[in-house]
């Protein structure tokens, strides 16, 4: 009979390389307002995935493309995260 052994030290181990760095984790917050309205986006279309969107379906569905557009136009200007921009 052979027995089943897990990886466990593959799976669990630490190392210090493995971990982001600062820099990558300010890119990811900086990254945020853009995956959040692009989260906000795909929601709104998985609603009427299987349905005729109704009037209020397609006003979410646009102004959820709006802040899509919106939230890349101000990454790409470097206004996330400074005063006045968007959040």
């Amino acid at each position: 009979m052979d027995h089943i052994v897990t990886v466990q030290d593959a799976v669990t181990a630490f190392e210090p390389w493995l971990e982001p760095t600062d820099a990558e984790l300010d890119a990811i917050d900086a990254e945020m307002p853009v995956i959040r309205a692009e989260m906000e986006l795909l929601d709104a279309q998985i609603i009427v995935i299987d349905r005729t969107p109704s009037e209020l379906d397609e006003r979410r569905i646009r102004r959820a493309r709006r802040r899509v557009l919106a939230a890349h136009r101000d990454r790409v200007n470097g206004l996330t995260g400074q005063p006045g921009g968007a959040a």
